[in-house]
């Protein structure tokens, strides 16, 4: 299963590079055609805004697996084992009703938009909230497992708390934390 998860995040950040490639060469392309040559590419802003929604709802996924979003841990690093577990019991849970949130609010408006035409490319306004969609359930799949893992007692306590302060705490954690979560003397 984690291989299976690996490989569909591998996956999610070759997308997010090209979609952050594309966005480049179009936003770049067009201010370089209309300052230099008085034209341009006139589907850049449409596209560029869709790559722009993409790039962040797979790099959210991502970040869900990583456990990589920012948070507030000043309460839960201080609980014992018990207290930390039903946190992120507590937590997990309430991600995965946001998640169902957003899949039903998203799936509503891509079903709505299916037919609305983008006024540039044509294409159908559902794609843009389809990034919503699969968000939602990618998410969602990490989320159901992280529950499973911790209800199971596969998690170790360090792993327990899943957000960190800010990322310069969680590097100077990591420089002085060994493989099992435990601080190095």
């Amino acid at each position: 299963m984690k291989r299976l998860i690996d490989a569909y995040c591998k996956l999610l950040d070759a997308l997010i590079a090209l979609l952050l490639l594309g966005m480049v060469v179009l936003v770049f392309g067009n201010v370089l055609l209309r300052y230099g040559f008085n034209s341009g590419i006139t589907i850049s802003e449409e596209l560029s805004r869709w790559m722009f929604v993409w790039l962040c709802f797979l790099g959210a996924v991502v970040a869900v697996k990583e456990h990589g979003h920012l948070g507030s841990d000043m309460l839960v690093s201080r609980l014992g084992p018990m207290g930390k577990k039903a946190f992120m019991v507590i937590s997990l849970l309430a991600m995965l009703g946001c998640n169902w949130l957003l899949l039903t609010g998203s799936w509503a408006q891509a079903r709505i938009n299916l037919e609305v035409e983008a006024p540039v490319t044509g294409a159908s306004t559902a794609i843009f909230y389809a990034s919503g969609v699969v968000f939602a359930v990618s998410a969602s799949l990490l989320m159901l497992r992280e529950l499973w893992r911790v209800l199971s007692g596969q998690v170790t306590e360090a792993e327990l708390v899943m957000v960190q302060e800010s990322e310069d705490v969680a590097q100077v954690q990591e420089l002085h934390l060994d493989r099992s979560g435990t601080y190095k003397h």
